[in-house]
């Protein structure tokens, strides 16, 4: 199950497979500006310190400009990442806007890295 880090903070996000980078961070209650969430207005970018992402639908060339494709530009609203990932936003603050959310998701990671070193099983 991926993490995403962000830097220079170090907030760890748990995402599930499969799961955008924004979708995870809205659903650890935390959030920045955004817009349409849909891959269309680019506002959402942030800056892939480490790992590799694909995009879950296709961007638009006038959203991600080639050189952007190469140089770890992330639309966070359609990466999907390929494990843990480090990003970095650019001229914006994260905002924990519920703490619940955040207690319940690294409840979530806590767990998955126990079932993954093999000190509690799936069923519980």
């Amino acid at each position: 199950m991926p993490v995403a880090t962000v830097h220079p903070s170090g907030e760890a996000i748990y995402l599930d497979p499969d799961e955008t980078v924004l979708s995870g961070l809205y659903k650890a209650g935390f959030a920045y500006a955004v817009g349409c969430r849909r891959g269309g207005c680019a506002v959402c970018k942030v800056d892939c310190l480490r790992s590799r992402f694909d995009y879950d639908h296709p961007i638009a060339d006038s959203v991600l400009a080639a050189g952007e494709r190469t140089d770890g530009t992330c639309l966070t609203c359609r990466a999907v990442p390929r494990g843990d990932i480090t990003i970095e936003l650019r001229d914006e603050d994260l905002r924990l806007i519920n703490p619940l959310l955040r207690q319940i998701n690294e409840k979530a990671r806590q767990r998955a890295k126990s079932v993954s070193n093999g000190t509690e099983s799936k069923e519980q």
